[in-house]
């Protein structure tokens, strides 16, 4: 069985596009996700207004951008997803991401605009723990998911449901559509039944997680944001699972 890989690293403002570039060598990334396959960049805003701790970072953005064009991967496309209390389009825009999407060249869909991303129902071939009661009628997935390899970018912090929040919770927004408030209740199942779909549909998973400033309290909009390793240097975390061959 393949196992994930996990690199943590201390950055500074003046090394972190170096410091990503050797965290993605150091979590082996080359090796999980397939370079003939395009790839998703699931950013990660958990509010739309700039909330450090709360949303994925800048440099965290174009340090991977530029790590991924740098080795190869050039079918690089973001996906977006809305919530009830948050603006992606303001998102982006507020918190630098847009710019940099444009600098690049990287087009972005969002999965709630039926002409650009199309629901299918899914049938997961692992044993569902709770989606498949919550959603009798079928598991629906954006389609444009299946045979790609998908990045996360997330943010260290808390969060009102799950505790602590990742890489397996940045997949909620992007694997289930707006009916996915029923699973809050079983969250801890349904992230373990998603982990499982993606595991199924992608052909590499990377997470690279910024947590040069955590948020702290009832996130993860609601937070105190906590410089951590106030020295000056902080603290950045990646990992991966291998990817299918």
């Amino acid at each position: 069985m393949n196992q994930s890989k996990v690199a943590v690293l201390k950055t500074r403002p003046e090394t972190v596009f170096a410091d990503i570039h050797r965290l993605c060598e150091l979590a082996d990334l080359k090796n999980c996700l397939d370079p003939t396959r395009p790839v998703i960049l699931k950013d990660n805003i958990s509010w739309h207004f700039p909330f450090l701790g709360a949303n994925t970072t800048p440099w965290q953005l174009e340090g991977i951008i530029k790590y991924l064009l740098e080795s190869g991967y050039k079918d690089l496309v973001a996906v977006h997803n809305n919530t009830v209390v948050t603006n992606p389009y303001k998102g982006g825009r507020l918190n630098k991401l847009t710019p940099i999407y444009e600098k690049y060249h990287i087009p972005e869909l969002y999965n709630f605009i039926k002409e650009q991303i199309r629901w299918e129902v899914y049938q997961p071939q692992a044993r569902m723990k709770v989606l498949n009661q919550i959603f009798p009628q079928g598991i629906r997935i954006p389609e444009f998911f299946i045979g790609k390899n998908i990045v996360h970018l997330p943010t260290v912090k808390t969060h009102i449901y799950t505790s602590t929040t990742g890489a397996m919770k940045n997949a909620f927004g992007g694997l289930l559509n707006t009916m996915r408030h029923y699973t809050h209740s079983v969250i801890h199942e349904t992230l373990v039944d998603l982990l499982a779909i993606q595991k199924e549909i992608h052909t590499g998973i990377f997470a690279l997680m910024d947590g040069t400033v955590c948020g702290s309290g009832p996130g993860p909009r609601t937070m105190t944001p906590v410089v951590k390793d106030p020295g000056g240097e902080k603290l950045s975390a990646g990992f991966r699972r291998q990817r299918r061959h």
